[in-house]
């Protein structure tokens, strides 16, 4: 894994600086605002510092690793450290650890951690009296089996908490320091994210967007967000349409959004209609459909939705999100999921975060799906209850820290 540091007068400056060196596969790890150096440097503007991180190939990778292990060993055989003891410096090898980044978001982390760590005396004597059944676990062990522990409690699944401790388990050492290895977990979980993919202009022409997923899980009040921002923030022409003709209060309720926006709204009964709405808003940025909030099993009107979704193909630049709700149980969502993945490929919106205080299910479906995420809400207020999906603040809900 590279990490790296780019500095420049914008985050997206920084980030495209980024790409240019290291290639499209980098993930942003921490944006922070840095003051000017050097002389009169109270006079100049403030700069965008941008920390990127990119996973190698395997064999680099395990190159990478070995050298992370030797340079851990030979230090241990100068001087031994104790468990507290900071990394010490990778600064010529291809894994290098950008700490001061990193720690900066992680200190308070590894305390709760920490303590938790600390076993009641009992606990200590009950072990003990067990007379040596298995070998005593280091601290570091103790380490990551709370981190692992800590992860299921958020409700990521068993199978991929394994992978991501398997993980760090190539570079374990008796040793090692807590926040190497705390570092190490959260940049991969991060990695494993990857950045969100929103919502962008079509490279010419109309970009239209379907929504799709389960009845409840919030769809139409999220299109009147995202339709929000493109009409007052961003001054973008959007079209609103629902092909939801089963629930009348859902189109009435989009069409109370569409009226506040001042944005047209029409109801689609049939792909001759959506062929029309193309031809009428054909000057427009958006257009965004609101689908049928059915259930997944119902093969009737999956296919009706599929044939909806595909008429378009080749005609316009569209894209489908598949809208779910984070109170969702996992083995749910994935049956949703692989539901409409027999009909088009989407990416992710989550909703009902505030409804919620285990946030596992978005790196479960994540991995399961191979989709990228791109929006969450977290309550009703339109358009304010939307951002883009925040990799970092989520990887460390989910290693047991407060957003």
């Amino acid at each position: 894994m590279i990490i790296k540091k780019f500095t420049a007068k914008t985050e997206k400056e920084a980030i495209e600086n980024a790409k240019q060196e290291l290639g499209e596969g980098v993930v942003v790890m921490n944006v922070r605002e840095v003051k000017a150096k050097g002389f009169l440097s109270f006079l100049k503007p403030h700069m965008t510092e941008v920390t990127v991180a990119l996973e190698e190939e395997s064999e680099k990778y395990t190159a990478a690793v070995s050298a992370i292990n030797n340079v851990i060993a030979s230090s241990q055989a100068a001087e031994p450290q104790p468990a507290t003891t900071p990394a010490p410096p990778v600064t010529e090898e291809p894994v290098r650890k950008e700490s001061s980044a990193i720690e900066e978001k992680l200190d308070s982390l590894q305390s709760l951690l920490e303590q938790q760590l600390q076993k009641p005396e009992e606990d200590k004597e009950e072990k003990s009296d067990k007379g040596g059944e298995k070998e005593e676990e280091t601290e570091i062990d103790k380490f990551i089996k709370l981190l692992h522990n800590t992860m299921l409690e958020n409700e990521v699944d068993e199978k991929y908490a394994k992978d991501i401790i398997d993980e760090i388990g190539q570079i374990n050492k008796p040793n090692m320091p807590f926040d190497y290895a705390l570092a190490n977990i959260y940049q991969k979980m991060i990695l494993k994210f990857g950045m969100p993919s929103c919502i962008k202009p079509a490279e010419s022409g109309i970009k239209m967007v379907f929504f799709v997923g389960p009845t409840g899980v919030g769809k139409t009040t999220t299109i009147a967000k995202i339709a929000s921002i493109f009409r007052v923030d961003q001054k973008k022409k959007v079209a609103l349409l629902t092909a939801d003709t089963y629930r009348i209060a859902a189109a009435e309720q989009l069409r109370t959004y569409a009226n506040i926006l001042e944005v047209p709204f029409r109801i689609i009964y049939t792909v001759e209609e959506i062929e029309r709405a193309m031809e009428d808003f054909r000057d427009y940025d958006y257009i965004l459909i609101d689908t049928a909030g059915h259930s997944h099993q119902n093969h009737t009107q999956k296919e009706s939705m599929s044939n909806l979704i595909h008429s378009v193909d080749e005609k316009i630049e569209k894209e489908v999100y598949l809208v779910l709700s984070a109170t969702t149980k996992y083995r749910d969502l994935i049956s949703i999921a692989d539901s409409y993945k027999e009909m088009t490929d989407y990416k992710l919106i989550f909703t009902k975060l505030d409804e919620t205080t285990t946030l596992g299910n978005l790196l479960n479906l994540r991995l399961y799906t191979n989709a990228e995420l791109s929006y969450v809400t977290y309550g009703q207020n339109v358009p304010d209850d939307i951002e883009e999906f925040n990799p970092q603040s989520t990887v460390k809900q989910l290693l047991g820290g407060k957003n």
